[in-house]
């Protein structure tokens, strides 16, 4: 009897929010889908090679970090204060090890950082001066604060300042970025990465860095990202809650994914997630009006989406 062929799956997110056509604009709406393509190769030509999904999330969050399009890295929101803090985690279903920092201030790619601290600390999650300090100690690379810096995060931080009642969450438009895989030998993983919310005061932690409530994965169950309202992911535990759902109740990846999302809603909050399962079934759902959104398997051509209608 012969072998069943290898597969693989991919699949990533730029962040949930109200974007439409018209205010993403045709410019707008071509680079985004560019730059979560390239994202998606980054993580796909990887697992193609045989590579394992925690390389492949990682390289796919490098690139969106890279880019000024998504809240991450090089285009993260301000605080109120006018500073840029980074959060990231990653996580390895096959041995569920896993590696988070929050309030990154001066590392290129706080994703690269995170593992860094899954890989050779005794730790899971650093987290301010120390977690920058963890990077230069191993030679992770650094950049300027300015290099974050993109004049449209500085026109949103001033137009939550000059409107103090407006909606705490409002300047969302772009989110969190993240991706999750499973690779040839069936194994897991997923990433997240986010600059947080616009105007975030007091150290503000969402719940990417979070494990088990924007990040998770696990060989026996799925692999998952999420962005959106993150108080509420972090209430309800959202990544390992569908994880939990699929091992021990059975429930298919879809059916828990939208079950929770829908208790999600319930409460108030908003977002997405993405995720993926050993068998390389993999999918999104949200409810919000968009998601930046693309996957790719081992026998399909990539898909990418940015609005619900899609």
């Amino acid at each position: 009897m012969s072998e069943p062929a290898p597969t693989w799956t991919i699949v990533i997110h730029g962040g949930a929010g109200s974007m439409t056509p018209e205010t993403l604009g045709e410019a707008g709406d071509r680079e985004a889908r560019a730059a979560l393509a390239r994202a998606l190769e980054a993580g796909a030509a990887i697992l193609r090679e045989g590579g394992t999904a925690l390389d492949a999330t990682q390289a796919a969050v490098v690139v969106l970090e890279d880019d000024p399009h998504f809240n991450a890295g090089r285009g993260s929101v301000f605080t109120a204060e006018g500073r840029i803090e980074c959060d990231a985690a990653i996580m390895d279903g096959a041995s569920l090890e896993a590696g988070a920092v929050a309030g990154v201030r001066s590392t290129r790619n706080p994703i690269r950082l995170a593992r860094e601290v899954m890989d050779r600390s005794a730790h899971v999650f650093l987290a301010g001066s120390g977690a920058d300090g963890f990077a230069r100690a191993h030679g992770i690379e650094a950049a300027d604060p300015s290099w974050f810096e993109t004049p449209e995060r500085r026109r949103q931080l001033d137009e939550i300042l000059a409107r103090p009642d407006m909606p705490f969450d409002s300047a969302m438009k772009y989110g969190t970025v993240g991706a999750v895989a499973v690779d040839m030998q069936g194994h897991v993983a997923a990433a997240t990465s986010t600059g947080g919310l616009t105007g975030k005061k007091w150290g503000r932690v969402g719940d990417s860095p979070l494990i088990g409530a924007g990040t998770y994965a696990d060989d026996r169950a799925a692999a998952v990202s999420c962005t959106g309202s993150g108080e509420y992911f972090i209430r309800l535990g959202v990544a390992h809650e569908i994880c939990a759902r699929v091992r021990l109740a059975g429930w298919s990846i879809e059916d828990a994914a939208d079950t929770l999302i829908d208790e999600l809603g319930d409460m108030g909050g908003k977002g997405g997630v993405i995720l993926v399962s050993p068998d390389g079934s993999g999918g999104w759902a949200f409810n919000t009006k968009a998601m930046y959104r693309a996957m790719a398997t081992h026998d399909s051509a990539p898909e990418i989406a940015i609005y619900g209608d899609e």
